[in-house]
């Protein structure tokens, strides 16, 4: 009797290893076919994580069933969150996705969480799992000093395991995908789980090579004070002139045009495509941005202080884990200048920790949702009409001659698309496709060109100079854009390198009613296009800006998914340029050492 008992037991062990691996291809076909897309040594490599961390389950929870049970619904609800984040912003989870999730929580209920056939019949094979599981018996020994044996070990296993795969000659050695930037062939190609833990390595962003925060410091120092123009401006601001500045950041305001033709019953933006054609004193040109579907933040960063997320991991956001002290931005570049800088959200103040940001970046004010009460709403965000509204208000609150900055982030095209409202009806139809969000999207499109147009005749019969800026933070999300490119006979899931770089343009205008020079057909990144906003204004530049300057003319594209020599070719980040390598520094000293060497040298 006692010899069948133990034969009982061993389906349960043999199942410690078994299961474990069932939960690894479940958990990675939610976004693609692992048996596909991935090598048999690498499946092998993803397993390995799955055995151990069941191993650990069983040390802590004693029991073969509550442990394998666990670790199967652990994965099975984080493999279905990590489909929707796939689906609803083009990029799996990162671990850098910790700092976004009040964000995340706070536009949740925007999206549609209907599950395809594939992704239904993963969560049906979980279920098969977990009732399987729920048969097996055994248990680990009761001794607590076993089973912290069983727990130490599977821990410094798990521990050794991640830090082999963050090794760059294993990665090398075994043949592992390591391009940070395309974090969706990564996962792909790698495993989830796999991806992930390389992605850890890079939580916290090292400091450049060669890089010292005393003499860093004391260059930016050195080439702030001999910035005359910029001296004789911060003593007499009124010796300048200072136009109003108004930067509008459009959520998720793009032309999709440039991914192929988009066949409509009407123009969709009208009034934009009017001002690309050589409008007086206007610049338009295409921004080349970081993010596709999501991140605002991090285009909003890149433009407010010239710094770019290129140098920071992929699908961090610098909002959230970088900016924790007072950061040089054009909003406190202008606050010198005797400005009133003043921030407009019309959406949750907490979102991408703006409340905490702004002020760090020089803002003086901050008007978010609760200063929208009875605002035009279209579907239900605060409509760009509405936003535009209260820029014009500002302007003629304030005092006579007083300058304004206003950089407002709206919300009226947010995803997602598919959704009916009472108070919005799309009249864009798009030829040769059944898909409801690229017409809804396109509508949307056509309200904020019709509202930009309104605000630009508006400021065209004020007295004072003002300049508008206006750009997009980033396209929407692929399964918006896709109908274009299936279209032009272009498969969404097959793109070149340089098809896959279109998704990351948004076009962007700066207008004047007064006289500047017009430019169009402009291509820049979002790190230089404050660059090119002061220059219209005519203000004399930063330090950081005139270090900029300078190097657009080696690069002229600096993003996260690119860097463009001025050739055209494509380089990777971390490509070995003196010249970037200088920009690096000092980005890490502005983000990472401004504030405490500028408090050291006022002692």
């Amino acid at each position: 009797m006692e010899h069948l008992k133990k034969n009982t037991k061993a389906p349960s062990y043999v199942a410690l290893f078994v299961c474990p691996v069932i939960t690894f291809y479940l958990f990675d076909f939610y976004t693609h076919n692992p048996f596909v897309t991935m090598d048999f040594k690498t499946q092998l490599l993803n397993m390995v994580f799955y055995v151990l961390s069941g191993l650990l389950f069983l040390g802590v929870f004693r029991y073969v069933r509550l442990a394998l049970m666990l670790q199967s619904a652990l994965f099975m609800i984080v493999g279905l969150v990590n489909y929707y984040v796939l689906s609803f912003r083009s990029s799996p989870i990162m671990p850098w996705d910790i700092y976004s999730v009040k964000t995340a929580a706070g536009v949740a209920d925007n999206y549609d969480y209907r599950l395809g056939a594939g992704p239904f019949a993963v969560l049906a094979g979980f279920v098969i799992l977990l009732a399987v599981e729920s048969r097996f018996a055994a248990k680990a020994p009761a001794k607590k000093r076993w089973r912290g044996v069983l727990i130490l070990c599977s821990v410094a296993l798990l521990w050794c395991y991640t830090g082999m795969l963050q090794s760059d000659s294993f990665v090398a050695d075994f043949g592992l995908y390591d391009k940070l930037y395309t974090p969706t062939v990564m996962n792909r190609r790698d495993g989830n789980i796999v991806a992930f833990l390389m992605e850890m390595e890079y939580l916290d962003v090292e400091q450049p090579k060669g890089y010292s925060a005393e003499e860093t410091g004391q260059w930016f120092r050195e080439g702030t004070q001999g910035n005359e123009a910029l001296a004789a401006a911060r003593r007499d601001p009124e010796s300048v002139n200072r136009p109003n500045i108004i930067v509008i950041m459009d959520e998720a305001f793009s032309d999709l045009a440039v991914l192929g033709p988009v066949h409509t019953n009407q123009d969709y933006m009208p009034f934009l495509h009017s001002l690309q054609e050589g409008a007086e004193n206007t610049v338009t040109g295409y921004l080349n941005v970081s993010v596709l579907g999501g991140n605002t933040a991090n285009t909003e960063f890149e433009f407010l202080t010239g710094s770019t997320t290129a140098f920071l991991p992929q699908g961090s956001v610098a909002y959230q884990q970088y900016v924790k002290s007072k950061t040089p931005s054009l909003a406190s570049y202008l606050s010198d200048l005797g400005y009133e800088t003043v921030a407009v959200h019309p959406y949750d103040p907490d979102g991408w920790d703006r409340s905490t940001v702004y002020p760090l970046l020089g803002f003086d004010q901050f008007l978010s949702l609760g200063n929208f009460r009875g605002a035009q709403v279209v579907r239900k965000y605060v409509s760009d009409r509405a936003c535009f509204k209260k820029i014009e208000k500002l302007y003629e609150e304030k005092e006579e001659g007083q300058p304004l900055f206003v950089f407002n982030v709206t919300m009226q095209n947010h995803s997602g698309y598919d959704d009916t409202y009472a108070n919005f009806h799309p009249d864009i139809t798009v030829d040769g496709t059944n898909a409801t969000s690229l017409p809804a999207y396109l509508s949307l499109i056509r309200k904020s060109d019709s509202a930009l147009e309104e605000l630009v005749s508006y400021f065209e019969q004020v007295p004072e100079d003002t300049v508008i800026v206006f750009f997009g933070d980033h396209q929407p999300t692929a399964y918006v854009s896709n109908p274009i490119l299936q279209g032009a006979g272009v498969d969404p899931d097959a793109l070149t390198d340089e098809e896959n770089l279109l998704r990351y343009k948004v076009p962007y205008v700066i207008w004047a009613n007064f006289d500047i020079a017009e430019r169009s057909g402009q291509e820049t990144s979002a790190n230089y296009l404050m660059l090119d906003v002061l220059e219209s204004c005519q203000l004399p530049l930063p330090f950081y800006q005139e270090t900029l300057k300078e190097l657009r003319g080696r690069y002229p594209v600096i993003t996260a998914m690119q860097i463009r020599d001025a050739e055209g070719n494509l380089l990777e980040p971390d490509d070995d340029r003196a010249a970037l390598e200088e920009y690096r520094r000092l980005e890490y000293y502005l983000l990472f050492d401004y504030e405490e060497q500028a408090e050291s040298s006022k002692e």
